[in-house]
């Protein structure tokens, strides 16, 4: 079962909203209702049929309230397969490599410069 994560945004919900009650991002997901086989490959599935199934889920996640979070939840765990958060593997396995690199850049000090003298 997912685990609620703190979402990525600061959003306002009205009061007695199950978010506003602190209750989990996923029961807000928009693809509560839809099939599985939507956000997740068959195996040996053609190339076509997967890109069309994948722009399917995707405009699924962009109707969907909790999106953000969703993919942040798919980067954190990090998810290896499905749709999340409007974003394929693939897709996530990118925006994961960026971040590890600008972790990397930040953890390195600042090139000294010489004062004029």
């Amino acid at each position: 079962m997912l685990q609620p994560i703190e979402p990525v945004m600061d959003a306002s919900f009205p009061p007695g909203h199950p978010r506003d009650l602190g209750g989990p991002w996923h029961s807000e997901a928009a693809c509560r209702s839809d099939e599985a086989g939507l956000f997740f490959a068959p195996s040996k599935e053609p190339t076509a049929a997967r890109l069309s199934r994948e722009e399917a889920a995707k405009r699924v996640c962009a109707r969907c309230p909790v999106m953000l979070e969703c993919r942040e939840h798919a980067l954190l765990q990090p998810e290896p397969y499905g749709v999340w958060g409007g974003m394929t593997a693939a897709e996530r396995r990118v925006v994961l490599a960026r971040r590890r690199r600008r972790e990397v850049e930040l953890q390195r000090p600042a090139p000294q410069i010489a004062a004029a003298g």
